[in-house]
């Protein structure tokens, strides 16, 4: 069965959030296993600190897993066809998925040019903290369309 990582820059630090987020992995993972995982911390953040979060972010995810990128320039999706993609890389058999967030200063290109797919979620900017919220109820959502139930409606 394939699995469902999420990597996060940095923590969640506002409760709303972090109650929304853990809402829907709790949902989630009744149709799939999801994990989070949270990379970089404490400090001050720049660009340059950024190559050492990438690094960490190619160790975990590593080689077989399939990367996907959240960024504002990616390909959209509704919701009916990102539920087709998540069904299609079920389909064809993948272990691991990998949905990767930045933070606010983005992601390096070393890591856009070695993910499978980049993702956007709206053409509008979000916090990175609220597109993790976003992810996980999107991530539920097609899970439910997959499995033909009535939590989304057209």
């Amino acid at each position: 069965m394939m699995k469902i990582t999420l990597l996060f820059t940095g923590k969640t630090e506002e409760g709303y959030l972090k109650e929304g987020i853990n809402i829907y992995i709790n949902r989630l993972k009744h149709y799939i296993p999801v994990e989070i995982k949270i990379i970089g911390g404490k400090g001050k953040k720049s660009r340059a600190s950024g190559s050492k979060r990438e690094n960490r972010i190619s160790t975990i995810a590593g080689n077989s897993s399939y990367i996907t990128l959240l960024d504002e320039k990616g390909e959209s999706f509704s919701s009916e066809k990102f539920a087709r993609f998540i069904e299609k890389l079920i389909i064809q058999g993948h272990k691991e998925v990998v949905f990767v967030t930045g933070d606010a200063y983005g992601i390096s290109d070393e890591l856009y040019t070695s993910a499978n797919k980049i993702v956007s979620l709206s053409e509008l900017t979000f916090t990175h903290q609220m597109v993790r919220l976003i992810l996980a109820e999107q991530l539920y959502r097609a899970m439910t369309i997959i499995k033909g139930e009535s939590y989304h409606h057209e």
